[in-house]
């Protein structure tokens, strides 16, 4: 979504875990490029922020969201596990790993929570 989160409403959010694991949203990106960047905004999430996150890529033109899963395609980790605060917009640049061309990327978020936007900034392809 464009701004800022109005509310903790206007973010996504998921529901507890019981056990082990973790959660992950899968966004295809709208043309392939190089990130640069990633902001992983926690806004209006207090109680209820992941404790971590991580964001793999994959380079996958022609491949259809819902069908992408761990063991049909090679997703690369960019962002390692890492800490992640409450109530605040957090940038991420010189943590990421270099990275090829991609067209998706996955946010995964430890345990569970509440995230209000995933950005990425990246250079472009044409």
């Amino acid at each position: 979504m464009l701004g800022r989160a109005a509310n903790m409403g206007d973010g996504w959010e998921t529901k507890p875990r019981r056990g082990p694991g973790y959660v992950w949203a899968i966004v295809r990106l709208g043309r392939a490029g190089r990130i640069q960047k990633v902001e992983v905004d926690t806004s209006h999430f207090q109680g209820n922020y992941p404790d971590r996150c991580s964001i793999d890529a994959l380079y996958a033109p022609d491949a259809i969201v819902d069908a992408l899963t761990w063991q049909e395609f090679q997703w690369t980790e960019i962002l390692p596990q890492t800490k992640l605060q409450a109530d605040k917009q957090q940038y991420f640049e010189k943590e990421l790993k270099p990275l090829p061309v991609c067209t998706h990327v996955r946010l995964n978020i430890y345990p569970d929570g509440g995230v209000s936007r995933l950005r990425r900034y990246e250079t472009f392809l044409r």
